[in-house]
């Protein structure tokens, strides 16, 4: 994929303006509503790009979802395609009921690659373990959670006792909890938005470690494209977890079933990758939008990989209506 730079100027501000009006809903306590709105903003948006872009990972496959589906062509429809065939991989509200509640850790998202570049994953769970660059090659889905853990600290140079792993609160990982605590290692409890807390676990000095458990499949894709950037490392496998899950991985071309393991370049393949993330209510990544009188502030990431590198830039907007944006600060 050609004009990595230049394409992540344009979905930097696909994630921002879906994240504005997903704030703009935040605390009405009405997550369809916000995951609508946030939606329609980030589509608008993409519509304005020059590329030929198809979603890979979206809000529904075709004809359960009516905008952003698995499927769908997106960019400007008319005129030169100076992107072509771009995969995107979108969440544009993840963390619905973080949103419409006010909590922690909502964030808009996205992820591209030239086209085959990431794993058109069906919307189903998916286990997952996720660390940082330092315990690359260290992890094994397959084996107990103790050794996990004790190859992860052995990665960090600590003790069990010192790690901090990440878990979803559901009835689902009553076990891992257990083997977690069991082990020694600490364990913090999040309701919702198991994406946010990967690229946590990916990035530096974060005081996390690891995620550990069953989530979505779609999200585990788009933290994938964001390990592939961080030099971070993951494996997974998908997770049948009601009647006719196997049928769709069949019917969308999955080989392998459930018992086939992937491992971060699986799932994002691609030899080029753009990450875009924008904060909708604060969290330990990225700032919320932030409302005053004639504009707002807004928190976001840019990651990309080429086979000449990678780079990762946190920006801070303040945006003074009706079209002048300040870069306050970008390191």
């Amino acid at each position: 994929m050609q004009f990595v730079d230049e394409l992540s100027v344009h979905f930097l501000r696909v994630v921002e303006a879906a994240a504005i009006e997903a704030a703009k809903t935040m605390g009405q306590g009405d997550r369809k509503f916000s995951d609508h709105k946030a939606v329609e903003a980030m589509r608008r948006e993409m519509d304005q790009i020059e590329m030929d872009g198809t979603i890979v990972i979206g809000e529904g496959e075709r004809d359960e979802a009516p905008m952003l589906f698995i499927g769908e062509k997106v960019g400007k429809k008319n005129g030169k395609r100076q992107f072509p065939k771009v995969d995107i991989a979108v969440d544009p509200l993840e963390g619905t009921n973080l949103c419409a509640t006010g909590t922690e850790n909502a964030i808009s998202v996205l992820a591209a690659s030239e086209e085959g570049g990431l794993l058109n994953a069906p919307d189903i769970y998916m286990n997952k373990i996720i660390v940082g660059p330092s315990n690359k090659g260290n992890i094994d889905i397959n084996a107990p959670v103790e050794y996990n853990l004790k190859s992860i600290a052995r990665g960090l140079d600590r003790d069990v006792e010192d790690l901090v792993i990440i878990v979803l609160n559901r009835e689902r990982h009553s076990q891992l909890i257990a083997d977690i605590r069991k082990a020694g290692a600490r364990i913090k409890l999040i309701g919702d938005g198991d994406l946010s807390a990967g690229i946590s676990a990916a990035l530096r000095g974060t005081g996390v470690h690891a995620v550990m458990g069953v989530g979505g499949a779609p999200e585990g894709v788009l933290t994938a494209a964001a390990c592939r950037c961080l030099n971070g490392d993951m494996q997974a496998k998908l997770f049948p977890f009601k009647k006719g899950d196997e049928e769709r991985i069949k019917r969308m071309g999955i080989q392998g079933g459930f018992e086939k393991v992937y491992s971060v370049d699986d799932l994002a393949p691609g030899q080029n990758i753009v990450f875009a993330a924008t904060g909708v209510t604060s969290g330990n990544l990225l700032k919320g939008i932030r409302f005053f009188g004639g504009g707002y502030r807004a928190n976001s990431v840019i990651m990309t990989y080429t086979p000449h590198g990678k780079t990762v830039k946190f920006i801070e907007d303040i945006v003074l209506e009706p079209a002048t944006t300040i870069p306050v600060s970008m390191f």
